[in-house]
């Protein structure tokens, strides 16, 4: 009963007007970057990091968090009207979506992606609400050497989660690592890596590191492969209306979806692409006409919504309950947090309770203003589709300069996010993932702090982290998940030389 007195508290915070208003910029913006394709909601919260670092703590996070949920609904507008889409977890969406779409049916295919998106989202809000108090009660009994092992763990499941090789994951997670150990030492109070520049004293800012390795670098990559081609948008014919069939053939799927979603997308190597293409599987196996998929069917578009919205919920139970970022946009939010020196886990439940059950209730205030402000605005929706991306991106260069000199007006920064917009353009030309390195810079320093508290504590002796069965099995995991990929791969060539 604690937990729905604290849910109602959050709800208080989360009804005040301010909030209110950054709730609904939030997710103004969110379905604009999902709409818009080739935008992340990750660059976005990026770019809007130097711009908030002033601003409210609890009404940033809960715009950022309201960008991640309306980035969601518009990307499956952008699958079903023109058969692109703008996250890699609404491909499920556009096979299904964009078929309705060309058979004159794009509004009700809208509709369910809609009204599925609000049902996924309020049931895995409960189900966060419920959840993350309970780890929580379980990480305040951690020792340095268990949260050690735990972000271990995190590294490498970002590692091998992020991008097609987890190799370049690990370079792209050990140049983050390195990053972090410029400046002082909070230990000894000596300069690491600074150079002489007083600038670097106070370490790498993550906010320019985000601002230009998403931005930035985003930016330059889609600038140096640009081609002037109109993009054909399917119009939406007919109501957006859903018939009783529809309503029939979705619901089951919206539930079936967020049973998917949620569990896989709190897990520390979750992450939206898998639950929203298993639903779409699972949809055509208990299809009743399974030769209806392909062909149009709105379950195939009511499942892999309702996982993809209740994934994006369920990734925020282990960055709030225990501070690890299980998707790039969720390292966006974490860098939020720190941007006005908060640390996602079980001690922010403690110090900051109004926020962050501020923060979880604002999810059914922004899964509702989604329902109710997306649906009647699909007609400017797809106008936003012809904007010529040219312009979009010299803005989105524009703007990344101008926040990062209004947060810390120095030539020195100016000069490290150029670096770092440079580093993230050839970064994406190599196929290098791009989120590994911000959580290395971001959890780096607090493993090494956690590492170092616990030799303290044992005098030094390095076998602590095995003595604790927890930290010892949370090690073991993280070895095997670094391992096997390499081995499966070995196999699978050996395999091959005997056929």
């Amino acid at each position: 009963m604690e937990i729905f007195s604290l849910l109602l508290d959050g709800v208080w915070t989360a009804l005040q007007p301010g909030n209110l208003l950054f709730a609904g910029i939030g997710v103004l913006l969110g379905t604009l970057v999902g709409i818009l394709p080739g935008i992340s909601p990750s660059l976005t919260v990026a770019l809007l990091l130097p711009v908030t670092f002033k601003l409210d703590p609890t009404g940033s996070i809960i715009m950022f968090a309201g960008i991640y949920f309306g980035s969601m609904y518009g990307s499956s507008t952008t699958a079903i009207l023109i058969n692109t889409p703008g996250e890699a977890a609404s491909i499920a969406t556009a096979i299904e979506g964009h078929k309705m779409a060309r058979n004159g049916r794009g509004g009700p295919a809208l509709a369910t992606a809609a009204i599925g998106s609000f049902v996924a989202g309020t049931i895995a809000t409960v189900g966060l609400a419920v959840l993350a108090p309970t780890i929580v009660e379980l990480a305040v009994q951690f020792g340095p050497w268990d949260y050690f092992g735990l972000m271990v763990v995190a590294f490498v499941t970002v590692s091998a989660t992020f991008g097609h090789s987890v190799l370049r994951g690990v370079t792209s997670l050990a140049l983050g690592l390195f990053l972090g150990l410029i400046g002082i030492d909070k230990l000894t109070g000596q300069a690491r890596l600074a150079f002489g520049v007083p600038a670097l004293m106070d370490g790498i800012s993550i906010t320019t590191l985000a601002v230009g390795l998403f931005a930035m670098g985003e930016a330059l990559y889609v600038a140096c492969r640009f081609k002037e081609h109109a993009e054909q948008v399917e119009p939406v014919r007919g109501s957006l209306w859903m018939t009783m069939k529809d309503w029939q053939a979705s619901w089951k799927a919206w539930l079936r979806g967020t049973l998917l979603g949620f569990p896989i997308g709190a897990l520390p190597a979750g992450g939206a692409e898998v639950p929203t293409l298993l639903s779409y599987s699972l949809e055509r196996k208990l299809s009743k006409d399974p030769a209806e998929f392909g062909n149009g069917a709105i379950a195939g578009v009511a499942g892999p919504e309702a996982a993809n919205n209740a994934s994006a919920t369920g990734t925020l139970v282990p960055l709030l309950a225990l501070g690890l970022p299980t998707s790039a946009t969720a390292a966006m939010m974490l860098a939020g947090f720190q941007q006005y020196g908060l640390v996602p886990g079980p001690l922010l439940f403690t110090t900051n309770p109004e926020m962050v059950w501020g923060l979880i209730a604002s999810f059914f205030v922004g899964n509702l203003m989604l329902l109710v402000l997306n649906l009647p605005l699909v007609g400017l929706w797809v106008k936003l589709l012809s904007v010529p991306q040219s312009w979009l991106y010299a803005g989105i260069l524009v703007f990344a300069s101008m926040g990062t000199l209004a947060a810390n007006p120095s030539v020195v920064e100016l000069t490290i996010l150029v670096i770092f917009g440079i580093t993230g353009y050839l970064m994406r030309c190599w196929d290098y993932p791009v989120a590994p390195m911000i959580v290395g810079l971001i959890l780096g320093p607090m493993a090494e702090s956690q590492f170092r508290r616990a030799l303290q504590v044992s005098l030094g002796d390095y076998l602590v982290f095995f003595k604790h069965p927890f930290s010892a099995t949370l090690i073991v995991i993280a070895v095997i998940a670094l391992l096997a990929p390499f081995v499966f791969k070995g196999l699978h060539r050996f395999k091959g030389d005997d056929e």
